[in-house]
């Protein structure tokens, strides 16, 4: 069956996925997360994309992010992809690909799914039993978006600032999102969405985007909701 062309939308926020070769490891020390961190500010800068979730696990990345343009996605995946590639070949004294050679993608409705899918990014480490309180793992946007703390990638949609009108108020409300866990159909619609590379939302949202592309979208399900976990 021939793969579904991704859909990139300027102005449409976007879940993106990409793993390490055989779910490889891509990541193998402090300064390897660290590099990547520097590295996608560059091609976030580079690219015009504004990033308002990501988590770096050991074995692949998760963003969230709305480009200003549709190419600046792949534009922002190449560069990055091309940059922490020649980094951990050099460091590593390695040769041949790192990653995945297809990421994953689905456009999210930001007024139905944004906050869920911050919170399904940022609660993956919880997920994988790496730590029992997002706030304990460094590599991901929990800290800022939850606690304040200042990280110079993330940058804020709109609507996270409608959750209250006040910096301390709005943090105190996302963090109370997460006293408890996402439901588990919440996440088999995510990880539907990714895996099929549908968009994430309501009818209205999906016929607003076959619309503008052209294309047919609809998510089909599949099999029996996988067990919750990391992913």
């Amino acid at each position: 069956m021939p793969r579904r062309p991704r859909i990139h939308l300027p102005g449409f926020p976007i879940h993106l996925v990409q793993r390490g070769h055989n779910r490889d490891a891509c990541f193998f020390a402090d300064d390897d997360f660290f590099t990547y961190q520097h590295w996608l500010g560059e091609a976030l800068k580079d690219t015009g994309c504004a990033l308002h979730a990501y988590v770096l696990m050991t074995n692949h990345v998760h963003l969230l992010l709305t480009p200003s343009e549709a190419q600046s996605v792949p534009k922002l995946i190449i560069s990055l992809g091309r940059r922490y590639v020649q980094y951990i070949n050099r460091t590593y004294r390695r040769t041949g690909t790192l990653w995945d050679s297809r990421y994953k993608s689905s456009l999210v409705q930001a007024e139905t799914h944004l906050l869920q899918c911050q919170r399904y990014i940022e609660l993956n480490p919880v997920r994988a039993g790496m730590v029992n309180d997002p706030a304990l793992y460094r590599w991901s946007s929990y800290r800022a978006n939850a606690l304040g703390q200042l990280d110079a990638l993330i940058t804020p949609h709109e609507l996270f600032f409608r959750i209250a009108s006040h910096e301390q108020e709005r943090q105190a409300a996302y963090h109370a999102l997460f006293r408890h866990e996402l439901d588990g159909n919440t996440i088999a619609d995510i990880r539907l969405a990714l895996a099929q590379g549908q968009p994430l939302g309501n009818g209205r949202f999906l016929d607003t985007i076959e619309r503008m592309t052209g294309q047919r979208r609809e998510t089909k399900p599949r099999g029996r909701p996988r067990k919750v976990g990391a992913g």
